[in-house]
């Protein structure tokens, strides 16, 4: 009787166990299989994606607006006069200079964009990314292909940040081209007095245009976060250029005091201390560091709601 009831105790132990195992096995991941070749890393390329987004018409309307902005300023410029009625000290004397040379025109034209034209190039290129994808309800075949969410979030990204950069390049280019044929190559004069060299102007509007670029940033990130969380692109692109300009408002609001510090708008047109005898770099690093700082967390935000969202488009 005392080995029956040993055999049946470790029958019933030996259960247990089998038990326990296929427990723990349930819990483990099971190995997924894929497709032989199949490499996350390959899809949705860079190339295949810069492709598509040149080939799409708002890529080409934009492009033209910006190559064709320099030319209307410049007729702008031969019919009225350049020293005549402004708005503010600070934007007169930089009109005044802008027949001065090439340089000038290029940086007239910087200044005369940087508040809102080049707002909607960033905006549109990041805000319509994902969204436009998802109205045409081809974002659930390209998850299914399957791309790896986040490898298409980069890949959109890494292509709108190129897009965008190429905007911001274009237009000083065809503004320095435009103005060097008008005006002739020469040093850039200052608004406070003074001339830079050719060179060294060369190298500040450079400063100037990665400044720019940077300080777009909390746009573009906003402009992405949207177009992950909506399926409408206009609403991202214009939610973006909306919270834009009410930045711009806030920053018009001296009653704010100090609190307009943490606008992005208020250290926008920073870049203007590269156009100085003495570059100085103090308001170009804060606007740099708030922006960065404000544009890491809306990205953050956009793949973390990206990779939960339940993608139905």
């Amino acid at each position: 009787m005392s080995t029956l009831a040993d055999r049946a105790e470790e029958r019933e132990k030996e259960g247990d166990e089998e038990r326990e195992d296929e427990r723990a096995g349930a819990g483990r991941a099971q190995p997924v299989e894929v497709a032989d070749g199949y490499r996350a890393g390959r899809t949705l390329p860079l190339r295949v994606e810069l492709v598509r987004q040149l080939k799409r018409r708002r890529t080409m309307v934009m492009g033209g607006l910006l190559f064709a902005l320099p030319f209307i300023l410049l007729i702008a410029f031969q019919v009225g006069d350049p020293g005549g009625g402004g708005n503010g000290a600070q934007r007169v004397n930089l009109m005044d200079t802008a027949t001065a040379s090439g340089a000038n025109f290029a940086a007239v034209n910087l200044f005369a964009s940087a508040g809102f034209l080049l707002v909607i190039p960033v905006a549109l290129f990041f805000g319509d990314t994902v969204a436009s994808e998802a109205s045409w309800s081809s974002l659930r075949y390209l998850l299914a292909a399957p791309v790896p969410r986040a490898r298409l979030l980069w890949s959109k990204l890494a292509v709108a940040f190129g897009l965008s950069l190429a905007a911001l390049v274009l237009l000083p280019v065809v503004a320095l081209a435009v103005g060097t044929a008008a005006y002739g190559w020469g040093p850039l004069q200052l608004p406070v007095g003074g001339t830079l060299p050719t060179g060294t102007a060369a190298v500040r509007l450079l400063i100037v245009v990665a400044y720019i670029l940077v300080s777009q940033l909390v746009t573009a990130a906003l402009a992405f976060w949207l177009s992950t969380r909506t399926d409408a692109p206009l609403g991202a692109v214009g939610g973006a250029v909306g919270l834009t300009i009410i930045g711009n408002v806030l920053d018009e609001v001296t009653a704010l005091g100090d609190w307009r510090h943490f606008v992005p708008a208020h250290w926008q047109y920073a870049w203007l201390d590269a156009v100085q005898p003495q570059l100085d770099w103090s308001d170009m690093i804060q606007g740099t560091s708030l922006s960065l700082t404000y544009a890491m967390v809306l990205f953050a935000l956009a793949f973390r709601g990206f990779a939960r969202k339940d993608v139905v488009s």
